[in-house]
């Protein structure tokens, strides 16, 4: 299959109860779609609330930085859908770029608190609801900088290997409950976000956009971005029952990427 094809997995997940927090635009959204498209009954949240309705998706305001709000969340999840089958965590920023002492300490605590914290927040209020289904799956969206060390991003980074912890773990824990948890580690993934990233990064080093953007492509065996279809194909991959023996994975959709630029 090309790379950065749009083809979903041919999976049936009809009647599968997914929530999938941050999912009203970018791969959150390509994923509630596709998990839809496969006859999964999704439930989302996201803190842009004209893009929360328009989503098309059942789904609730809710900041990642807050905890109360995650609680809420999940709260809603389980009411709407009546139980879990499938908690997908996506909630993330891209947080400063700057070399560390430059970071402001509230940076680092929002940077640590959505793309790490929330996804124990989410965790710990799924974990009751997927025993009780006999099982299921936990996918945790990491980076590829939580494989690599990531220059000027060192709240991200942190972060997103903090991701990888808690899913090893979290596989673990649970497997005797026949849940399934890992992690998926996108790497440049074409779209608004990276593009930021590319303008930042651009910045910092004094080069043009298309010179830092060059770079980083280099840095992949493929030459490439990935889509954020492909992301969502590994998604519904581990959540199907294709997926049914791996656990506690970091698993990579980066274009066999090499280093972080």
């Amino acid at each position: 299959m090309p790379t950065g094809a749009t083809m979903k997995l041919p999976v049936d997940l009809t009647g599968r109860r997914v929530a999938i927090s941050a999912a009203a635009s970018g791969i959150g959204k390509v994923m509630a779609d596709s998990f839809a498209a496969c006859g999964a009954r999704v439930f989302i949240c996201d803190i842009d609330e004209a893009a929360l309705a328009a989503s098309g998706h059942h789904g609730v305001r809710a900041d990642a930085g807050a905890l109360a709000d995650m609680e809420a969340f999940m709260d809603a999840a389980l009411a709407h859908l009546g139980g879990l089958d499938v908690l997908v965590n996506n909630a993330g920023i891209a947080g400063p770029t700057a070399p560390i002492e430059a970071v402001k300490p509230e940076e680092l605590d929002a940077t640590l608190r959505i793309d790490l914290a929330s996804f124990f927040h989410c965790a710990r209020r799924a974990v009751p609801a997927l025993r009780a289904s006999g099982g299921g799956a936990i996918i945790n969206l990491s980076s590829a900088a939580g494989r690599f060390g990531f220059p000027l991003r060192s709240p991200y980074a942190a972060a997103k290997w903090g991701v990888i912890g808690l899913t090893k773990t979290l596989a673990i824990e649970l497997g005797p409950d026949n849940i399934r948890v890992n992690a998926i580690l996108p790497g440049l993934v074409d779209g608004p976000r990276i593009r930021a990233v590319i303008r930042a990064k651009a910045q910092a080093a004094a080069i043009s956009e298309n010179e830092q953007t060059d770079r980083a492509v280099a840095a992949t065996s493929l030459r490439c971005f990935v889509t954020q279809q492909d992301i969502a194909n590994m998604a519904l991959y581990l959540a199907s029952p294709f997926g049914a023996t791996i656990s506690g994975q970091a698993l990579a959709v980066d274009g066999d990427m090499q280093v972080l630029i």
